[in-house]
């Protein structure tokens, strides 16, 4: 399996229970699709270099996990149709 990094950012008018719910969810999907998540930190609420959406701010959650790249599959589909995730960038992590 393969390390990867997982940055997203959900909209920041989310409630603190529907933010919670919805980290939750996504973790959630990854691990039912064989993904390790090794380690999970929220940066918290930011200022965008640019409007996104619509927002000027957003939610950030950083992700390291060991999966293979067939199972990141699913995750890109549901977080391209997710309304509360503005963006979402994962990477090879070379560590």
């Amino acid at each position: 399996m393969k390390k990867y990094e997982i940055m997203y950012i959900l909209r920041p008018t989310l409630e603190e229970a529907d933010r919670k719910a919805e980290i939750e969810k996504l973790a959630k999907l990854l691990i039912n699709n064989g993904a390790k998540i090794t380690k999970s930190d929220e940066w918290g609420l930011k200022d965008l270099a640019y409007e996104i959406k619509k927002e000027k701010k957003g939610y950030y959650v950083v992700l390291k996990i060991e999966a293979e790249a067939t199972s990141l599959k699913e995750f890109e589909r549901l977080t391209k149709i997710d309304n509360n995730v503005l963006r979402y960038l994962i990477i090879v992590d070379h560590e």
